[in-house]
């Protein structure tokens, strides 16, 4: 039997170490213990200023330890360059001298984040065009086992830190808006420290603008009854959609399913597809709502991250409502500075070459390079030749190019790649789709699907079914309209115009998500092959020949998992006002029921908690 030194010596030993099975998250019961011992000390001194920041910042240093271990130095680093580099940029007159200590801050950024994220991608990258057998080399494990004389570490594998993205885009717009006289550099390296590693959006975002956050961190301590309210109902409302909605879905359904497609069924498949638009939407913007809530519990305020994503009209809008805090950071320091909707810049084709290029590369395929030379062609004779049109080409690929490095923001594979080449597509096709009269909307859908009508007879594939029966459902929309018109409808019913524009956005983004998750969840190292794969078969199953009487079968074996699916959906179409209402009127409860509400809810999720917690989807981003 241990004695109580033993008992005390083994707790604290398991307080302050880090353990990769289980790192701390929001779902588990540690962290709200965790959570509860740092907002009884941050109560005792939430008025003085100063200690309060230097307190968070040690407190989320030490959460980020428990969540990413020895990582945690990568983030300090982080914290000294930036504060330095802040002041050293803010004293420069010249500027020759700003626009040189700018760079390097962006580049010793950038650089720190390719160097984890990207090393696979990049190294893949230099196999294929000079036909090397290069490995990557993990420098800082081999420091390490310097350092301790060990082989602790190992030197040829290298682990992505939780958030980095995250933290190191947060850096990046704190030294562009310093740069830009936004804001003044923060005076203290605590309080900055603060401001970058504030704990409940740290490993997920949202990403905190600096000209936001930074005013918040010399206030006092305010926290109404009313804000109280609201601050439990995100948290609530996060564990709702994480635990019930999201691991439950993914565990019985969607994971499987992803994990080996071809043991499915065409119908299998694509619910799965469908069901995983609702897991990622729940997950993401559970984390950013139990953030949101925590955060405001301590008197501080996060932005809106999600804005009922799924209720978008157009793939444009779509990135208004989703990762919001993502969307305005590549639109302010990427879109614009590459020329925005004004004009190209020397970027703007840098960054579309070397995309396209490795695209080609990674590819492997003599289609793709044909496909990439001829459409460089085709723009460019279009821009040469008609240049009221250079203004609308250059506007589209500054777009192209933002979706493009978003979709390598999330992630270092030729799936994520593909991910935000569709999205970017979309948006484009969108912009002429939207000045196209009825007619020529559809004239063209037509032409379109007949052609992909002729290829399925003649060369039956399963991606040309997919497209043959997306393009029919977009014709079907275009006729009736069309139709609609001819008979004496002047204007469009708006109810029913903005439902079908909702569904067909929400099924084009859902099978963008083919690729996203596809290229999910996977070793590095082999992330390129094992997602292609996975996205090919699933593509095979969904498009290839169904057997139609299972289906009743396969909706009652999952009927549970279905139904929360619905659920789910119905839930998030809600009119925003009727949202914004039982918001308020729980936030307004006597503290006696929303004890009770509290008790009920937990009791609720605890049903649904599955045996091994699932981490956060973006805590790999």
């Amino acid at each position: 039997m241990l004695t109580f030194p033993e008992i005390a010596l083994d707790f604290f030993h398991k307080l302050f170490s880090f353990d990769m099975e289980h790192p701390l998250l929001f779902t588990q019961f540690y962290f709200w213990a965790f959570f509860a011992i740092v907002f009884a000390a941050f109560s005792l001194i939430k008025n003085k200023v100063l200690l309060r920041n230097a307190f968070l910042f040690f407190v989320s240093l030490f959460f980020y330890y428990k969540t990413s271990g020895l990582f945690v130095i990568i983030l300090i680093f982080t914290v000294l360059y930036n504060f330095i580099a802040g002041k050293w940029l803010y004293t420069r007159k010249k500027d020759w001298s700003r626009n040189a200590i700018l760079a390097l801050s962006v580049i010793v950024n950038l650089l720190t984040l390719c160097y984890f994220k990207y090393a696979y991608f990049i190294t893949d990258v230099v196999n294929n065009l000079f036909g090397a057998q290069f490995r990557v080399f993990d420098v800082f494990s081999w420091i390490g086992n310097e350092i301790t004389g060990t082989n602790r570490f190992n030197v040829d594998a290298i682990l992505l830190p939780v958030g980095i993205s995250f933290f190191t885009f947060q850096a990046i717009s704190y030294i562009m808006d310093v740069y830009r006289k936004r804001i003044e550099p923060v005076r203290n390296i605590l309080d900055f420290g603060f401001y970058i590693s504030f704990f409940p959006q740290l490993v997920a975002g949202p990403i905190v603008r600096a000209n936001e956050f930074i005013p918040q961190l010399h206030k006092k301590y305010f926290l109404g009854r009313k804000q109280f309210g609201i601050a439990v109902f995100w948290i609530l409302n996060g564990l709702i959609k994480k635990i019930v909605l999201s691991d439950y879905i993914a565990v019985n359904f969607v994971d499987r399913v992803f994990e080996n497609p071809l043991l499915y069924s065409g119908f299998e498949n694509l619910t799965a597809l469908f069901g995983y638009s609702l897991q990622v939407y729940a997950d993401f913007s559970g984390y950013t709502d139990i953030a949101i809530g925590v955060a405001m519990l301590m008197g501080f305020y996060l932005p809106k991250n999600f804005n009922s994503p799924y209720k978008a009209r157009n793939p444009g809008e779509f990135w208004k409502r989703w990762h919001i805090s993502l969307s305005k950071w590549l639109q302010d320091y990427l879109y614009i500075p590459l020329g925005g909707n004004r004009n190209a810049t020397f970027g703007t084709y840098a960054c579309i070459f070397s995309i396209a290029a490795i695209g080609t590369i990674l590819s492997g395929s003599l289609w793709v390079a044909v496909i990439v030379v001829l459409t460089s062609l085709i723009v460019a004779l279009v821009a040469v030749s008609k240049p009221e049109k250079r203004r609308s080409i250059t506007t589209n690929l500054n777009a192209m190019n933002t979706m493009l490095l978003g979709g390598l923001w999330h992630g270092a594979s030729w799936n994520f790649m593909i991910w935000g080449g569709l999205n970017g597509i979309g948006m484009i096709i969108y912009k002429f789709w939207k000045d196209w009269n009825v007619y020529v909307r559809t004239l063209v859908v037509f032409l379109a699907t007949a052609a992909l009508g002729a290829l399925c007879y003649y060369d039956p594939q399963p991606v040309f079914n997919l497209f043959f029966v997306w393009f029919s459902i977009m014709f079907f929309g275009a006729f009736v309209r069309m139709l609609y018109q001819l008979f004496g409808g002047k204007k469009p019913v708006q109810w029913l115009n903005d439902a079908w524009a909702v569904m067909t956005t929400f099924i084009f983004i859902t099978f963008t998500r083919l690729f996203f998750r596809s290229g999910s969840n996977l070793d590095p190292a082999e992330a390129n092959e094992t997602a292609w794969n996975t996205a090919k078969n699933m593509v095979n199953q969904i498009g290839g020949k169904w057997n139609l009487n299972t289906i009743p079968d396969i909706v009652y074996n999952y009927r549970f998992v279905f139904a929360l699916i619905v659920f789910g959906m119905v839930i998030h179409w809600l009119p925003e006002n009727f949202k914004r209402r039982y918001r308020i009127w729980f936030a307004s409860m006597p503290i006696p029921l929303m004890v009770l509400a509290v008790v009920l809810v937990v009791f609720v999720i605890y049903q649904f908690i599955t045996a091994d917690l699932q981490s956060f989807i973006y805590f790999q981003f």
